[in-house]
């Protein structure tokens, strides 16, 4: 049973890396805007703030009913609708098309795929949540990358090639959703994770309580999470969205489309980099030091890119995409270790669905980054967004260190 976690592992992988297919919104985006030119901005990024919120509603509906069915019932679903999703997309001729296949019909099935992985190897990895959590997580950042490169290489430069590609994707997810679907299991009720060979002082959350979503959602600590996520969500997904917009104001003969694209896929691969490595810092160092590292990185990725828009240094768009894929990262592995230290495992899945409704709010930063280039002509509005958000996340992270000492002078004196 300890040996077979691991392929549990693998399988919860492979889910992640086609779920996390939606992220690649920026890369599939650019040549539908080629065929239907009229569209702006602000509505292509709406394709984005719809199927984040679709993805929440998949992750709503995955934590709440998890306890009445098996994984694999939620995988065949997400599969079949990630299927019907992209061939829909594939015959779109408008937005609202476009919003109803790709945005809805995806958005629900990589958060069904989502949250179900997440519990599942959530109970077979007790022992090591934020370590795991991080390389879980890795698989669903680094879809994006691998797609962007796949998709840039084989779909057809002429108008309207995009099409095919979709039908292919989507053929491809269902094929690798009904495979894995017979592997990805929950441990049985006997199981219990082997003991390490030496065993380590566990990091133990003085304020940690047992509690159902019910009980969560009274705690302050909960909602400040809730809007540090926000603000942090919300500058990496205005990076996310315009990635490959704020690129290709550097194409030139020696910078081609094609090295943008490899910079876009950056923030992919530090996504999913900065996934594990702040998910075993918060196992080492606590909510406290990953926060501020987290926020921190934002800031210094909105910096970075503003002196890259300025002195037109690709180099420097590197570096900055390199920290806000990291700072992106840093979200997601929180989020899950803060849950289960704050708020315990009994009721994880759904507290973890909940809190996953984050992504609504936060994927308004995509459609506002949209208009605010609209509206000014320029993508330094965006890394001006990035830094003020970054900012404001520092001073919610230092408000929960207040609340928790609050909490334990309550009970010190109760």
């Amino acid at each position: 049973m300890a040996r077979n976690r691991w392929f549990i592992l693998f399988i919860g992988i492979l889910v992640m890396l086609a779920a996390g297919i939606v992220y690649a919104w920026s890369v599939m985006a650019s040549p539908i805007l080629k065929e239907f030119n009229t569209w702006t901005g602000a509505q292509i990024s709406l394709a984005f703030t719809i199927m984040m919120t679709a993805f929440c509603v998949g992750n709503l509906i995955s934590g709440f009913l998890q306890k009445k069915s098996v994984p694999r019932v939620f995988i065949l679903v997400a599969g079949l609708l990630f299927l019907i999703g992209f061939f829909l997309a594939s015959r779109i001729a408008s937005l609202i098309g476009l919003y109803l296949s790709f945005s809805v019909l995806c958005g629900i099935a990589s958060g069904l795929a989502y949250n179900t992985t997440m519990a599942v190897i959530g109970r077979w990895f007790p022992d090591r949540m934020g370590l795991i959590n991080g390389i879980i997580l890795m698989g669903f950042g680094f879809s994006a990358f691998i797609v962007g490169i796949f998709y840039q290489a084989f779909t057809p430069a002429a108008i309207g090639g995009w099409r095919s590609s979709f039908v292919f994707i989507g053929i491809t997810i269902f094929i690798v959703f009904v495979i894995c679907s017979f592997f990805l299991a929950q441990p049985g009720l006997d199981y219990k994770p082997p003991s390490p060979a030496k065993k380590k002082a566990k990091r133990v959350n003085p304020v940690a309580i047992e509690a159902s979503p019910r009980v969560a959602l009274t705690r302050p600590q909960f909602w400040l999470l809730y809007l540090w996520c926000i603000l942090i969500n919300a500058g990496s997904l205005a990076l996310v969205s315009q990635a490959k917009f704020i690129g290709n104001q550097f194409e030139t003969a020696i910078i081609t489309a094609a090295n943008i694209t490899t910079a876009v896929g950056l923030i992919s691969i530090f996504n999913s980099v900065g996934r594990v490595i702040l998910g075993h810092l918060y196992d080492i160092a606590g909510r406290g030091v990953t926060m501020l590292t987290t926020t921190c990185l934002l800031i210094l990725s909105g910096s970075v890119l503003f002196f890259a828009l300025r002195t037109n240094n690709f180099a420097l768009l590197a570096v900055g995409f390199i920290l806000g894929g990291m700072a992106y990262g840093g979200v997601t592995p929180t989020i899950a270790a803060f849950m289960g230290s704050y708020f315990g495992m009994s009721h994880y899945a759904e507290n973890m669905s909940v809190v996953a409704t984050v992504l609504i709010p936060s994927s308004f930063g995509s459609a506002i980054a949209g208009s605010l280039h609209d509206a000014s002509n320029s993508y330094q509005s965006t890394v001006y967004m990035m830094i003020v958000l970054g900012g404001l996340a520092i001073a919610v992270s230092m408000l929960i260190a207040i609340v928790d000492k609050n909490t334990l002078k309550r009970k010190a004196q109760g």
